[in-house]
């Protein structure tokens, strides 16, 4: 069963040590721009705190690099905050991520005929 969204944390900055607070199991989660709400990743994932770990902002070589990289307003970590929302497994996630996916689609359509 899929639990509430934590609540937004600012994206651990590596270097200073900090970490990401997140579940170590399946679930989903979102990232996004904290000045402008601007969704930079967002998906299911079998350890939330992996997946988050392993997002590269700088242009690394994680598969979400492209993303940043095409996203000048992303150039800093302390700019990014994040929120998950965990699961009881992996095929729950994926399914409660199309759903969520489904009802950003929505309300984003009726923002813009609203």
């Amino acid at each position: 069963m899929v639990q509430m969204w934590s609540g937004w944390k600012r994206f651990p900055d590596v270097e200073s040590g900090d970490n990401v607070e997140a579940p170590m199991g399946p679930g989903v989660y979102e990232v996004r721009h904290s000045q402008t709400g601007e969704l930079i990743a967002f998906g299911p994932a079998g350890n939330v705190a992996q997946a988050l770990s392993s997002l590269k902002v700088n242009g690394g070589v994680s598969p979400f690099a492209r993303l940043f990289r095409k996203k000048p307003l992303m150039s800093r970590v302390a700019d990014l905050e994040y929120r998950t929302c965990a699961a009881s497994s992996r095929a729950e996630a994926k399914t409660a991520a199309h759903r969520l996916k489904g009802l950003r689609q929505t309300a984003w359509v009726n923002r813009m005929h609203g």
